[in-house]
């Protein structure tokens, strides 16, 4: 590491380097982890398959306490399963698990599929529309339908458009971080007086199974049923990554607008180049930068220490752009993934390790197959792209193309 590096503070390199902030970092230093300090507090980075398994040892790290206050605020939600370690996250992980089920997800993915099919006619009876911002509408209307929560038509915009400042705001000061604030706020508080009512009145009794039927009645380890609150931060950790799609969407219309050849592929090839490319949208642009977790113990990983106590970063976006594991990482090329699918732990966009046990995101699934189907969706389009700044600015987090991705759509 250069002495310019050391005498620049971390907080501040982050904030302005952003994705390339740590890769560049572990870069200089030809390695697989890293000894630093962020925020003045001790801090070892990792990066690799055997890295990710080290980092979801409850063992080694714990994420009770991890997760910074102001990301708690806008992105999980105070007292989230991400908060949660041992017996109390694998019960309330429970929750979740079946959005893991082939079944469930093909049937989020054709909500989701009739409210876009629902939104054409109306994009194409204006001059041009923001894709991420419709697309926000798309999914926050099919994945309610979905999940059983009641969305009335004036209701849809203002979700959706409160779940995508969620998102936007988890990781920045400023106005984005307050907007953020009030947007998740606003939502718990209609969740949570949802979950009463329906608790309270048996004629408003949640669609059996849903995901607020679910969450309605969930226990956790001590059997106690959530409080309202915690029950809408749950409901929101449902939907609110689902409409966080909106970026992967935004980023595969860029791809399709860089690489037009994969439109023709998208729409003859089926299935298996959708995952693929779907695979490829998720690990070339960027999300989340890294995790965070705090060790346990003392930590040794390859040399490097942290005390019991620092944190432990798990280097995502480095990791998805690893010579070692994806040849050519900084060219987009789906078909890496027709002739090996991911491992694992290779390929960590929404974390790494088991989904059903760890930590790992158990949307993940999920994600993957509404993207599919979405981008399927957007090849089949007919649609332009006018003139517009589409640059990816990599100092914002969570960052996406600067227009939004403009489109005309074509009769």
């Amino acid at each position: 590491m250069s002495s310019r590096r050391l005498l620049v503070p971390e907080s501040l390199a982050l904030a302005t380097e952003g994705y390339a902030w740590l890769p560049d970092l572990m870069r200089a230093q030809d390695d697989t982890a890293l000894s630093l300090r962020v925020l003045g507090h001790p801090a070892l980075a990792v990066r690799g398959p055997d890295a990710v398994r080290f980092f979801y040892d409850e063992e080694h790290v714990r994420r009770h306490g991890a997760l910074p206050g102001p990301v708690l605020s806008t992105l999980f939600g105070h007292g989230a399963v991400h908060t949660l370690d041992g017996d109390d996250h694998r019960q309330r992980k429970s929750l979740f698990l079946p959005l893991l089920e082939t079944d469930v997800v093909t049937a989020a993915a054709g909500h989701i599929a009739d409210a876009w099919d629902e939104a054409v006619p109306r994009w194409r009876a204006q001059p041009e529309v923001v894709l991420f911002d419709e697309v926000g509408r798309v999914i926050t209307r099919g994945v309610c339908r979905w999940a059983g929560v009641p969305l009335a038509e004036d209701e849809e915009q203002s979700l959706a458009r409160d779940l995508l400042a969620m998102v936007d705001g988890f990781a920045t000061a400023g106005p984005r971080h307050w907007r953020a604030r009030r947007a998740r706020t606003r939502q718990e508080q209609r969740f949570a007086a949802l979950v009463t009512e329906m608790r309270a009145d048996t004629a408003q009794a949640a669609p059996a199974g849903s995901v607020l039927d679910r969450v309605r009645g969930h226990r956790d380890a001590s059997g106690t049923e959530l409080t309202p609150r915690i029950a809408a931060v749950e409901l929101l950790n449902v939907i609110r990554p689902t409409a966080a799609l909106s970026w992967f969407v935004a980023f595969a219309a860029h791809a399709l607008h860089r690489w037009p050849e994969h439109r023709e592929r998208l729409r003859s090839d089926g299935a298996v180049f959708a995952t693929a490319f779907a695979h490829e949208v998720r690990r070339f642009y960027p999300f989340a930068p890294f995790l965070g977790g705090r060790a346990v113990t003392e930590l040794t990983w390859h040399g490097h220490r942290v005390p019991a106590g620092g944190l432990v970063l798990l280097d995502i976006y480095g990791q998805n752009h690893d010579e070692r594991l994806f040849k050519d990482s900084y060219a987009f090329r789906p078909e890496r993934f027709l002739d090996h699918p991911p491992g694992r732990d290779e390929l960590i966009p929404q974390g790494g390790a088991d989904p059903r046990t760890g930590h790992r995101c158990p949307g993940e699934v999920m994600a993957v197959g509404v993207l599919e189907m979405l981008a399927r969706r957007l090849a089949a389009l007919e649609y332009r792209i006018p003139p517009q700044d589409l640059a990816i600015p990599l100092n914002r987090i969570p960052t996406r193309p600067r227009s939004g991705v403009l489109i005309r759509t074509l009769p």
